[in-house]
């Protein structure tokens, strides 16, 4: 961007940051209770409405957002929350990924990139996202930001986690999951 010499430097910058996607990086904490959604998903492929009140009923729910289906760093994690999955089902918890991100997508993403391992949720608007306070302005479209949490059989979230690069999602939520799992068992 080329800046004119009589543009306030505020202005030029406010300019810039406008062209770059925005997260809210207000996620909701830890303590606070988790809102219920009912969303249309796939595992492996296959399409059934998801609802987290259900899958809280089994356990522990990981439950991460992310941008887009197919993108680099989304695909990454994707990957490492499958190979994770094994070990998370054994402390009792359940993964779940939801993108508001060319949702029409998930069922293909749910098969090639998270390996028939977790379910994979379609969120258009963002809608479920905005209730988590973690969306971001897309080039098009509000967005889900990257965003994991680890949610308690009672609705609580035990951990909030923001972090656009990938890595640190699986060891941060699988930290959360054996310390709850620690305490009850």
């Amino acid at each position: 961007m080329k800046i004119r010499k009589n543009v306030p430097l505020s202005l030029a910058c406010g300019l810039l940051m406008a062209a770059v996607p925005t997260p809210s990086f207000a996620a909701l904490p830890q303590g606070a209770k988790a809102p219920d959604f009912t969303l249309n998903a796939a595992l492996g492929g296959k399409s059934f409405n998801l609802s987290l009140a259900k899958a809280l009923k089994k356990g522990p729910v990981v439950l991460y957002f992310f941008p887009a289906a197919f993108t680099s760093g989304c695909t990454v994690e994707a990957h490492m929350f499958a190979e994770a999955t094994g070990n998370f089902n054994k402390l009792g918890a359940s993964v779940i990924g939801v993108t508001a991100g060319n949702v029409e997508r998930v069922a293909e993403f749910s098969k090639s990139e998270c390996r028939n391992k977790f379910a994979v949720a379609a969120d258009p608007g963002a809608k479920v996202a905005a209730k988590f306070d973690t969306t971001m302005q897309g080039a098009k479209q509000t967005i889900s930001n990257r965003t994991s949490f680890v949610i308690a059989p009672n609705g609580t979230i035990l951990l909030s986690y923001t972090d656009m690069n990938p890595q640190a999602h699986i060891e941060k939520t699988m930290a959360a999951v054996r310390a709850w799992k620690a305490k009850h068992g």
